[in-house]
């Protein structure tokens, strides 16, 4: 795969860089709309437990203002008109609306608030509350019906009247539904919430908002289907105006009316969205400056680049064409000499000429150690590569070393050629290097084995080749280079420090 041009690197780096943050930021908005939702619910809950307690001592308040109404001698005689008056004062804490009553076990008006002429009026519409006052003598609390009296949607409180542990009658209270209207009002934080108040069969008697298109009608089927499952919950709703919700409710244990808050998804939703996008604009902000940053960093990178690669070009130009001069004088000069003599200068320079063109192809950066021994050993490893074997680890080389150690292992490669293992059919080389870690720094320890070869006669006096590999061994390597005539073939030793190979 080829690796990506600078400008694509950078503008990934950036990328890789801006866009981690900008995730990072979106789960931080993310993670305080939880808390912010973790509070509107405890709010809710709040808010529904406060209207249920308000709902509920104003209920016991009524209840206990009816219950004294049951101990007044008017009332246990039957002197109705006697009580009238008393009723009256009991009504008029609670407005023109509210309306007394008095049946009897079989739901005969007795008594009502609304006209003396009981002797016209029906019986009462609810029996079955009336009954249950009766058979329990308890208090009740009906569901939301239809009025026998004044034809409208009413809610009521029943207390038996009793006397001798029996009941007389049932005196029932209808109170303005404009007082449970006028407490959730009050309880309301703002606008975007909805708050209802439910009878034991799921109807809404009182509600907020649009209460006179909501109030006799049964709650959203989201909320209905819960909330006779356990009398207190937390739960996503839809209203009937279709709007989303979290919604607290709460039953009454005193009433069995339920109170149900619930607060607009969109006011937390809304500040989501926002933060999202205040975040993703910011980011994106980040991002397009810092591509353009990238670009223009790229930019000048690469034109330093290409101004590295002319200069780079030119020199390489110039080095083969003094090369290429040297040799030429090489020639002219040894043109008496031998042809060995000339083929060992030329080769010479060919080595060198080797060792420039890799430093080249790698822009004078350094090269590693295989690859300056496979180019110069490339002429012997194409006619029989299985004769010459190659161990070590990747070495990098700076400039200076590849070259050095191309001229030592070119005539390490000829002496081979001429007298040694190369110069039969059978012999064989082994070429092995490793690094070693002193005090001093890492250090190369190179080790070319001949066997196989001719006979080893160790020289009368050391020639050129060898002379070239000791001396540059130690005068540009800094290091040394030994030579051993073993009988099973010849040794070099070289050892050098390690440059940073940038």
């Amino acid at each position: 795969m080829p690796k990506p041009s600078l400008p694509v690197r950078l503008v990934l780096l950036v990328a890789g860089t801006t866009l981690p943050l900008i995730i990072f930021a979106a789960v931080i908005v993310f993670k305080n709309y939880q808390q912010d939702r973790e509070g509107a619910s405890q709010r809710v809950l709040e808010t529904v437990r406060s209207i249920r307690l308000v709902l509920d001592a104003e209920m016991q308040r009524m209840t206990g203002s009816l219950q004294v109404l049951t101990l007044t001698n008017a009332l246990r005689s039957g002197d109705f008109e006697s009580f009238r008056d008393i009723a009256k004062g009991f009504l008029d804490q609670y407005g023109p609306d509210g309306v007394v009553l008095v049946a009897d076990r079989e739901g005969r008006q007795l008594f009502s608030s609304v006209t003396s002429d009981t002797a016209s009026l029906p019986r009462r519409n609810n029996r079955v509350i009336v009954e249950q006052v009766f058979a329990t003598k308890q208090p009740q609390y009906s569901n939301l019906f239809i009025g026998a009296v004044k034809k409208r949607l009413i809610v009521t409180v029943e207390v038996p009247v009793l006397r001798d542990g029996e009941v007389l009658y049932d005196i029932s209270f209808s109170p303005p539904i404009t007082i449970f209207q006028s407490i959730i009002e009050k309880q309301r934080p703002s606008e975007d919430w909805t708050i209802s108040i439910f009878d034991g069969d799921g109807i809404n008697f009182a509600r907020v908002p649009n209460p006179q298109e909501t109030i006799g009608k049964r709650a959203s089927p989201t909320l209905y289907a819960e909330m006779f499952r356990k009398p207190e919950a937390t739960l996503q709703t839809v209203s009937l105006e279709g709007v989303p919700l979290i919604t607290t409710f709460a039953r009454s244990s005193l009433t069995g009316w339920t109170v149900a808050a619930g607060m607009a998804e969109s006011s937390l939703a809304g500040p989501l969205w926002r933060n999202l996008a205040i975040t993703s604009v910011i980011g994106s902000v980040l991002l397009l400056v810092g591509l353009a940053f990238a670009v223009r960093m790229a930019t000048t990178i690469a034109r330093g680049e290409m101004l590295h690669g002319l200069l780079i070009e030119e020199l390489n130009h110039r080095v083969k064409n003094t090369l290429s001069i040297l040799q030429a004088i090489a020639v002219q000069t040894f043109r008496s000499a031998s042809k060995a003599e000339r083929e060992k200068f030329e080769g010479r320079l060919g080595a060198l000429a080797e060792a420039h063109n890799l430093l080249s192809t790698e822009k004078w950066r350094g090269s590693d150690l295989q690859d300056v021994i496979g180019r110069v050993l490339q002429p012997y490893l194409l006619s029989n590569p299985e004769r010459m074997q190659m161990y070590g680890p990747t070495v990098p080389l700076s400039p200076r070393l590849a070259v050095v150690l191309s001229m030592i292992v070119h005539e390490m490669a000829t002496n081979a050629a001429k007298y040694g293992a190369l110069s039969n059919d059978a012999g064989t080389v082994r070429l092995d290097w490793e690094v070693t870690t002193e005090d001093a720094g890492p250090k190369l320890r190179l080790v070319w084995a001949e066997a196989s070869g001719p006979p080893v006669v160790a020289p009368v006096q050391r020639g050129f080749g060898s002379r070239l590999i000791e001396r540059s061994a130690r005068d540009q390597l800094g290091g040394e280079a030994t030579v051993d005539f073993l009988p099973r073939g010849v040794v070099y030793t070289v050892t050098c420090a390690l440059e940073d190979a940038s």
